[in-house]
């Protein structure tokens, strides 16, 4: 429920389109509903402004299908996000929501994609292929929460001419998401050639140097550049929310 929701449902009471029960009814699901196993935060779109987003692995199959029962049944059903899902476990759950798509790349199932707000966009830059599912799982995030996003790919700095075709490009964004593995130096070479938020996502892509992740993750905690700020190892969805709420702004 978010805040237009709540808005309708005390004026359908205060007009009597709606029983002062039925009103309780709607209300008693907040600020969370207890599912035994867990309790959907049915508060957090007022507060953030998109529901509770499900983090699958850990939960089991009968788990996650209890939370996507809730979250069909709830006020707005279309409005969800679930991350780090398995391709084999969609199809279960798309039975038990219709309106469920999954994005493999990405490893994300959500409902139908808004319409993008804001003439704004985010930009997702990414190192190398390998670096790509992370990359989509940014992308996704940020286009699920409301964004316009472009994507710029293999890019990284073992080739650097690839990226500086698209300075322009990167220019003009509002917000920028830079994901690499290895080394990780892209993000300080975005950042240098913008004046622009710059996101970096490290990567456990590389080898055994490269410490799965830890490697570039402190490259990128040492960059020169000011504009650079960094969120975990592998973190898209992290990286895909910070963009959207600094380029909605």
């Amino acid at each position: 429920m978010n805040e237009k929701d709540l808005s309708e449902l005390l004026r359908d009471y205060r007009s009597g389109r709606k029983s002062l029960q039925r009103t309780l009814d709607e209300l008693k699901a907040l600020p969370y509903r207890d599912l035994g196993f867990a309790r959907l935060d049915t508060h957090r779109e007022l507060r953030f402004g998109f529901p509770e987003v499900i983090y699958a692995p850990g939960k089991t199959d009968a788990q996650l299908a209890g939370i996507v029962k809730a979250i069909a049944a709830g006020r707005r059903p279309d409005r969800f996000l679930i991350t780090r899902l398995a391709a084999e476990r969609a199809p279960d759950l798309k039975l038990i929501h219709p309106a469920l798509q999954y994005f493999p790349e990405a490893r994300i199932a959500t409902g139908p994609l808004p319409r993008p707000s804001g003439r704004g966009y985010v930009m997702v830059v990414s190192a190398g292929t390998a670096d790509l599912p992370v990359a989509a799982e940014a992308e996704l995030t940020a286009r699920v929460l409301g964004s316009r996003v472009k994507r710029l790919h293999d890019v990284g700095v073992a080739g650097l001419h690839r990226l500086l075709d698209s300075v322009p490009l990167i220019q003009r964004a509002t917000c920028l998401v830079v994901v690499a593995g290895m080394e990780g130096a892209l993000p300080s070479v975005v950042g240098g050639l913008c004046g622009r938020p710059v996101i970096g996502v490290p990567t456990s892509v590389g080898y055994g140097a490269s410490l799965s992740g830890l490697t570039p993750l402190f490259t990128m905690l040492n960059s020169c550049s000011p504009n650079v700020s960094v969120v975990n190892i592998d973190n898209g969805f992290g990286a895909g929310v910070l963009a959207h709420l600094i380029s909605r702004r």
